[in-house]
Protein backbone atom coordinates (compact mmCIF):
# COMPACT_ATOMS: atom_id res chain seq x y z
CA UNK A 1 0.00 0.00 0.00
CA UNK A 2 1.03 3.38 0.15
CA UNK A 3 3.61 4.48 3.02
CA UNK A 4 1.66 6.69 5.53
CA UNK A 5 -2.33 5.43 4.00
CA UNK A 6 -3.20 3.39 6.92
CA UNK A 7 -2.14 6.32 9.55
CA UNK A 8 -4.19 8.84 7.06
CA UNK A 9 -7.19 6.26 7.16
CA UNK A 10 -6.73 5.85 11.05
CA UNK A 11 -6.77 9.34 10.94
CA UNK A 12 -10.81 9.48 10.52
CA UNK A 13 -11.19 7.90 13.74
CA UNK A 14 -9.80 10.84 15.67
CA UNK A 15 -11.19 14.19 15.30
CA UNK A 16 -9.41 17.09 17.29
CA UNK A 17 -9.63 20.82 17.05
CA UNK A 18 -8.47 22.42 14.54
CA UNK A 19 -4.71 22.84 15.39
CA UNK A 20 -4.30 20.13 17.33
CA UNK A 21 -2.04 16.78 16.55
CA UNK A 22 -2.91 13.73 17.70
CA UNK A 23 -0.36 12.44 20.40
CA UNK A 24 1.11 8.74 19.57
CA UNK A 25 -1.19 6.74 22.32
CA UNK A 26 -4.09 8.81 20.54
CA UNK A 27 -3.13 7.50 17.13
CA UNK A 28 -2.44 4.07 18.54
CA UNK A 29 -6.33 3.91 19.55
CA UNK A 30 -7.54 5.07 16.67
CA UNK A 31 -5.86 2.61 14.58
CA UNK A 32 -7.22 -0.14 16.36
CA UNK A 33 -10.38 1.39 16.47
CA UNK A 34 -9.92 1.44 12.47
CA UNK A 35 -8.92 -2.00 12.29
CA UNK A 36 -11.99 -3.19 14.47
CA UNK A 37 -14.23 -1.49 11.71
CA UNK A 38 -12.35 -3.18 9.19
CA UNK A 39 -12.65 -6.51 10.63
CA UNK A 40 -14.99 -7.37 13.45
CA UNK A 41 -18.55 -8.03 12.12
CA UNK A 42 -20.20 -7.21 15.39
CA UNK A 43 -18.90 -3.83 15.54
CA UNK A 44 -18.04 -2.57 11.87
CA UNK A 45 -21.73 -1.01 10.73
CA UNK A 46 -21.87 0.77 14.42
CA UNK A 47 -18.50 1.93 14.28
CA UNK A 48 -18.18 3.26 10.30
CA UNK A 49 -19.74 6.75 11.42
CA UNK A 50 -17.99 6.79 14.73
CA UNK A 51 -14.82 8.74 15.58
CA UNK A 52 -13.23 9.68 19.50
CA UNK A 53 -11.59 13.60 20.00
CA UNK A 54 -9.05 12.26 22.25
CA UNK A 55 -7.29 9.74 24.98
CA UNK A 56 -5.75 10.16 28.12
CA UNK A 57 -3.72 7.70 29.54
CA UNK A 58 -3.85 7.52 33.29
CA UNK A 59 -1.01 5.70 35.16
CA UNK A 60 -2.62 3.57 38.12
CA UNK A 61 -0.23 2.19 41.07
CA UNK A 62 0.41 -1.72 39.31
CA UNK A 63 2.21 -0.75 36.36
CA UNK A 64 -0.66 -0.96 34.72
CA UNK A 65 -2.25 2.19 32.77
CA UNK A 66 -6.12 3.21 31.91
CA UNK A 67 -6.58 4.26 28.44
CA UNK A 68 -9.60 6.94 28.78
CA UNK A 69 -11.10 7.49 25.73
CA UNK A 70 -13.43 10.89 24.94
CA UNK A 71 -16.18 10.42 22.36
CA UNK A 72 -18.06 13.38 21.45
CA UNK A 73 -21.40 14.24 23.38
CA UNK A 74 -23.38 13.80 20.55
CA UNK A 75 -22.31 9.71 19.95
CA UNK A 76 -21.84 8.98 23.43
CA UNK A 77 -25.46 6.99 23.27
CA UNK A 78 -24.17 5.50 19.91
CA UNK A 79 -20.69 4.71 21.61
CA UNK A 80 -22.62 3.01 24.69
CA UNK A 81 -24.65 0.64 22.34
CA UNK A 82 -21.56 -0.95 21.57
CA UNK A 83 -19.33 -0.11 24.62
CA UNK A 84 -19.24 -3.40 26.18
CA UNK A 85 -18.33 -5.24 23.02
CA UNK A 86 -15.62 -2.29 22.05
CA UNK A 87 -14.30 -2.18 25.65
CA UNK A 88 -13.41 -6.33 25.38
CA UNK A 89 -12.13 -5.91 21.78
CA UNK A 90 -10.21 -3.33 22.60
CA UNK A 91 -8.65 -4.63 25.93
CA UNK A 92 -7.57 -7.38 23.73
CA UNK A 93 -5.24 -5.06 21.58
CA UNK A 94 -3.72 -2.84 24.43
CA UNK A 95 -3.60 -6.09 26.81
CA UNK A 96 -2.12 -4.34 29.98
CA UNK A 97 -4.81 -1.55 30.00
CA UNK A 98 -8.45 -0.92 31.02
CA UNK A 99 -10.17 0.92 28.57
CA UNK A 100 -13.15 3.64 29.94
CA UNK A 101 -15.17 5.69 27.56
CA UNK A 102 -16.49 9.29 28.39
CA UNK A 103 -18.36 11.51 26.77
CA UNK A 104 -16.65 15.24 25.88
CA UNK A 105 -17.87 17.51 28.71
CA UNK A 106 -16.91 21.30 28.76
CA UNK A 107 -17.84 22.47 32.06
CA UNK A 108 -19.21 26.62 32.08
CA UNK A 109 -17.77 28.77 34.50
CA UNK A 110 -19.62 31.20 36.82
CA UNK A 111 -19.23 34.04 34.86
CA UNK A 112 -20.97 32.17 31.96
CA UNK A 113 -23.67 34.93 32.16
CA UNK A 114 -21.55 37.67 31.78
CA UNK A 115 -19.79 36.46 28.83
CA UNK A 116 -23.21 35.14 26.92
CA UNK A 117 -25.21 38.03 27.59
CA UNK A 118 -27.47 36.98 30.63
CA UNK A 119 -27.81 33.57 29.08
CA UNK A 120 -28.01 31.41 32.56
CA UNK A 121 -25.65 28.11 32.89
CA UNK A 122 -26.74 25.05 31.34
CA UNK A 123 -27.22 23.03 34.25
CA UNK A 124 -25.50 20.09 32.41
CA UNK A 125 -22.44 22.37 32.31
CA UNK A 126 -21.51 23.03 35.97
CA UNK A 127 -18.59 21.48 37.77
CA UNK A 128 -20.84 19.81 39.96
CA UNK A 129 -23.01 17.71 36.96
CA UNK A 130 -20.05 17.25 34.56
CA UNK A 131 -17.89 15.30 37.57
CA UNK A 132 -21.32 13.71 38.47
CA UNK A 133 -21.75 12.51 34.53
CA UNK A 134 -17.67 11.39 34.41
CA UNK A 135 -18.96 9.33 37.63
CA UNK A 136 -21.63 7.64 35.78
CA UNK A 137 -19.21 7.17 32.09
CA UNK A 138 -16.52 5.54 34.38
CA UNK A 139 -18.62 2.64 35.72
CA UNK A 140 -20.75 2.47 32.35
CA UNK A 141 -22.49 -0.54 31.94
CA UNK A 142 -22.63 -1.11 35.45
CA UNK A 143 -25.23 1.15 37.45
CA UNK A 144 -24.55 3.30 40.41
CA UNK A 145 -27.29 1.91 42.75
CA UNK A 146 -25.97 4.53 45.88
CA UNK A 147 -23.62 7.09 47.22
CA UNK A 148 -22.81 8.15 50.76
CA UNK A 149 -20.18 10.81 51.84
CA UNK A 150 -17.91 10.06 54.93
CA UNK A 151 -16.03 13.35 56.62
CA UNK A 152 -12.57 11.67 58.01
CA UNK A 153 -11.05 13.43 60.23
CA UNK A 154 -8.70 15.25 58.78
CA UNK A 155 -11.62 17.28 57.50
CA UNK A 156 -11.45 15.62 53.91
CA UNK A 157 -13.89 14.03 52.51
CA UNK A 158 -14.47 10.42 51.18
CA UNK A 159 -17.34 9.60 48.55
CA UNK A 160 -18.15 6.10 48.58
CA UNK A 161 -19.81 5.06 45.13
CA UNK A 162 -21.67 0.99 45.30
CA UNK A 163 -22.04 -0.35 42.05
CA UNK A 164 -24.82 -2.75 41.15
CA UNK A 165 -23.63 -6.27 42.26
CA UNK A 166 -25.17 -8.25 39.97
CA UNK A 167 -22.15 -7.22 37.92
CA UNK A 168 -19.65 -7.95 40.74
CA UNK A 169 -17.45 -10.52 38.81
CA UNK A 170 -17.44 -8.35 35.64
CA UNK A 171 -15.63 -5.21 36.85
CA UNK A 172 -14.21 -6.54 40.45
CA UNK A 173 -11.00 -6.19 39.29
CA UNK A 174 -11.59 -2.62 38.19
CA UNK A 175 -12.76 -0.57 41.50
CA UNK A 176 -9.27 0.38 41.61
CA UNK A 177 -8.81 1.79 38.21
CA UNK A 178 -12.14 3.33 38.42
CA UNK A 179 -11.14 5.43 41.65
CA UNK A 180 -7.81 6.54 39.89
CA UNK A 181 -9.08 7.57 36.81
CA UNK A 182 -11.81 9.67 38.22
CA UNK A 183 -9.08 11.31 40.91
CA UNK A 184 -7.05 11.99 37.61
CA UNK A 185 -9.41 13.77 35.93
CA UNK A 186 -11.49 15.50 38.59
CA UNK A 187 -8.99 15.60 41.85
CA UNK A 188 -11.49 13.97 43.63
CA UNK A 189 -11.35 11.20 45.82
CA UNK A 190 -13.70 8.59 45.42
CA UNK A 191 -14.02 4.85 46.55
CA UNK A 192 -15.95 2.30 44.28
CA UNK A 193 -17.40 -0.57 46.27
CA UNK A 194 -20.12 -2.94 46.14
CA UNK A 195 -22.92 -2.75 48.45
CA UNK A 196 -22.79 -5.08 52.11
CA UNK A 197 -24.71 -7.98 51.85
CA UNK A 198 -28.23 -7.34 52.55
CA UNK A 199 -27.50 -9.04 55.87
CA UNK A 200 -25.08 -6.48 56.94
CA UNK A 201 -27.26 -4.29 55.89
CA UNK A 202 -29.79 -5.15 58.12
CA UNK A 203 -27.38 -5.83 61.00
CA UNK A 204 -26.22 -2.38 60.74
CA UNK A 205 -30.38 -0.71 60.53
CA UNK A 206 -30.42 -2.44 63.86
CA UNK A 207 -27.50 -0.90 65.49
CA UNK A 208 -28.54 2.75 64.48
CA UNK A 209 -32.27 2.42 65.21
Amino acid sequence: GVPGSSTQMSSRKIVKKAGQQASAIEEKVAGALLDLEMTSKDLSAELKTLYISAVKEVILKDKRSALCIFVPFNMHSRFKTIQSRLIRELEKKFNDKHVLFFAQRTVLSKSYKRKSKGQPRPRSRTLTAVHGAILEDICYPTQIVGKRTICKIDGKKLLKVYLDPKDAKDVDDKLKTFGSVYKALTNKVVEFMFPPTEVDAEARAVLSA
